[in-house]
């Protein structure tokens, strides 16, 4: 089993619309005491004997390209690295430029996700976001001409004044820069964001069912059509491009989770630490635990959520006495196929994985 390093940075110089992720925009003074947080509790877990050699690492956010070069380096020296480690700075395209990238670089990290969202400046305001696309190509380049190639596009549709020909010249023109790995989401309308409030009181419509799954089928078709196979709902990538660290999520991998408000699973426990900046570090400061909470999960449950993550990807899940009635109903109604032994989403199931997931479930718990 590998290990995964998950390292949450909350800061971000713009909130988004449709955000409800732990961040904020007016803790930047903040930033020197977090990465001396992070540094410290990575060593101290490293001379406990909990930090093990890490075979992906993925800083996340918020907006961790608002660190420096020298904050990345602090973090990364201190996690013992396998050789062929995948190593990810999820980026704004407007918080970097092409002395950050190749500095970015020579501290080891290997692969970049660029949030994009979207290429059509009236959708990005929709969203709030404030990122210009033309910076979009800038930062490939950049990220290229450092000699990072492993480079994943994150797109968002389904917002409300999007058409199909929006998504469209967003997919096409994301394309265009010939990334390794794209992801696209469908918008949720979270409460109590800006976005949430403004469907809330009418101001904004809120996201169409139907319209989701037309953009969902036209980008697959896209995507697959240039290239880039599906390998778990919202990922499409080339061969061997895959996201390892997400893979391990889904594969049941252990991960560690450094900084607010990240979540960590190791060995059957999984934990959560205290949501703000501030308090994480407080307790590091203070040499406490930085956990909020934590629960340790039965075999049984380890099993159920090993089943609804793999489900999510083409790996599927294999057959199973216990699934498999289920699995022969979902079968005749188009959403799974059988595939050397194995339980694998249709196209049409994507679109209804969480149903199929559930559904699959309560199979389980009338078969016991």
């Amino acid at each position: 089993m590998s290990l995964g390093v998950y390292i949450h940075i909350p800061f971000c110089a713009h909130r988004c619309d449709y955000c409800d992720f732990a961040t904020w925009t007016d803790r930047a003074h903040l930033i020197d005491e977090y990465v001396d947080a992070c540094v410290t509790d990575l060593n101290q877990r490293h001379t406990a004997g909990l930090l093990p050699e890490a075979n992906t690492v993925f800083f996340g956010g918020g907006t961790p390209s608002l660190l420096d070069s020298p904050a990345i380096q602090k973090i990364i020296d201190v996690i013992p690295i396998a050789n062929d480690a995948e190593v990810t700075v999820e980026c704004n395209p407007d918080s970097v430029d092409a002395s950050k990238l190749a500095a970015y670089a020579r501290a080891g990290v290997n692969r970049l996700s660029f949030g994009v969202q979207s290429m059509v400046p009236d959708v990005l305001g929709a969203l709030g976001r404030t990122h210009d696309p033309d910076n979009v190509e800038r930062s490939v380049a950049w990220a290229r001409d450092a000699g990072i190639t492993a480079i994943n596009l994150d797109l968002i549709y389904g917002t409300s004044c999007e058409s199909i020909d929006d998504w469209k010249y967003t997919i096409d023109a994301t394309l265009a820069l010939r990334p390794d790995h794209i992801s696209a989401y469908a918008l949720t309308v979270e409460p109590g964001t800006p976005l949430g409030k403004a469907v809330a009181d009418g101001l904004q419509t809120g996201t169409d069912d139907d319209a989701q799954a037309d953009m969902y089928l036209l980008a697959d078709d896209l995507l697959t059509g240039a290239g880039l196979d599906w390998y778990e709902i919202s990922n499409w990538s080339e061969p061997g491009a895959e996201c390892r660290h997400n893979l391990g999520y889904w594969n049941g991998s252990d991960y560690l989770a450094i900084g607010c408000a990240a979540h960590g699973y190791t060995q059957g426990r999984r934990w959560w630490n205290v949501r703000t900046p501030e308090r994480y570090i407080e307790a590091i400061q203070n040499g406490t635990s930085p956990e909020a909470g934590s629960e340790r999960l039965e075999a049984a449950a380890v099993r159920d959520e090993s089943q609804a993550l793999m489900l999510r990807t083409a790996a599927g899940i294999p057959h199973d006495s216990e699934l498999d009635l289920v699995g022969n109903d979902l079968a005749e109604e188009g959403l799974l196929t059988s595939i050397e032994d194995r339980w694998i989403l249709t196209r049409r199931g994507r679109l209804l994985g969480s149903e199929v997931i559930t559904r699959l479930a309560l199979g389980r718990v009338e078969c016991q």
